[in-house]
């Protein structure tokens, strides 16, 4: 019999809590959960409201992984969802996480959470910007620290103020914040600014998705801002042999992991402490007084 828990008036059962799921730290099902609802305060603000896909690895990230965009298979009726139309007029059903109730659901099926940078109510007008820096082996996130610190001045150029987090895996995302702007457009903004770094910084840099362009170099990834795109969610945890987490990071702890990347990586159980420290380093994107209008190409 799996426990029945009530969060905020829901009965969830939840299953497998002694499971290992990251053998490395042997971090447990149940250590998952409690990761989830202590830091529910500022992870929920990043998820409302924007239709959410999962990876799910319900064994461990050694186990199979399997990326879905349709509520998983026995959803609970309370559990809300909206319809989005993907690719030729296809509709289908995604979740909405309102609450800590459908987060600590969600979070018992073993996932990581993905979102889009819009909102339910506008599909496809884009309140974020996003830029997904990729490093090729052997470049690592010290590299894309150099990188982000460019992008950080060149938006800054146009009035555009960037926040970074790690992702949790190998890279780095920037992200800012818009008045509502047609995703095609934030991605054709995005580009124009991909190979500007490439300009400036090409022995550093590279803006196609090509593999074997990649090696030593930041792939300036803009695609994350098309409207069927997602990007791992803001504290989300990762399936990777430990518990990292997509983590907001301030500008000095970006200036710092140019010479020391070791300390960009943030494990679930560091969370907390950084919260009590700083807040939400990325709750001035949740801010409307925060936008700011989207140049319509990067300036020459």
């Amino acid at each position: 019999m799996s426990p029945i828990t009530e969060v905020e008036g829901r009965r969830l059962a939840l299953s497998n809590l002694d499971k290992v799921l990251y053998p490395a730290t042997g971090t447990t099902k149940a250590e998952v959960l409690h990761y989830y609802a202590t830091i529910a305060d500022a992870f929920l603000p990043h998820l409302y409201d924007r239709p959410i896909s999962f990876l799910r690895y319900p064994d461990g990230p050694r186990g199979q992984l399997f990326f879905t965009k349709n509520p998983p298979q026995g959803t609970p009726d309370w559990v809300r969802t909206v319809e989005v139309e993907r690719s030729e007029g296809e509709k289908a059903r995604q979740v909405l996480i309102q609450d800590l109730p459908t987060l600590i659901w969600a979070a018992n099926l073993v996932v990581e959470f993905h979102t889009p940078q819009w909102l339910a109510p506008d599909p496809g007008i884009a309140d974020r910007l996003v830029i997904d820096l990729d490093p090729g082996p052997p470049a690592s996130v010290a590299e894309c620290c150099e990188v982000a610190l460019w992008l950080r001045e060149r938006l800054a150029a146009d009035g555009i103020e960037a926040y970074a987090k790690t992702s949790g895996s190998k890279g780095m995302h920037l992200y800012a914040a818009l008045e509502p702007t047609p995703s095609e457009e934030v991605s054709a903004y995005a580009k124009g600014l991909a190979v500007e770094a490439q300009q400036a910084l090409g022995e550093l840099v590279v803006h196609r998705m090509t593999r074997a362009l990649r090696p030593g170099k930041v792939f300036v990834d803009f695609s994350q801002n098309a409207a069927a795109k997602t990007t791992a969610a803001p504290y989300t945890l990762r399936a990777r042999e430990e518990p990292t987490v997509s983590a907001p990071v301030t500008w000095e702890e970006v200036e710092d992991g140019r010479s020391d990347p070791a300390r960009l990586v943030f494990r679930a159980q560091d969370i907390g402490v950084r919260l009590e420290r700083y807040g939400d380093l990325l709750g001035p994107l949740l801010d409307p007084g925060r936008a700011r209008p989207l140049p319509r190409a990067p300036r020459a």
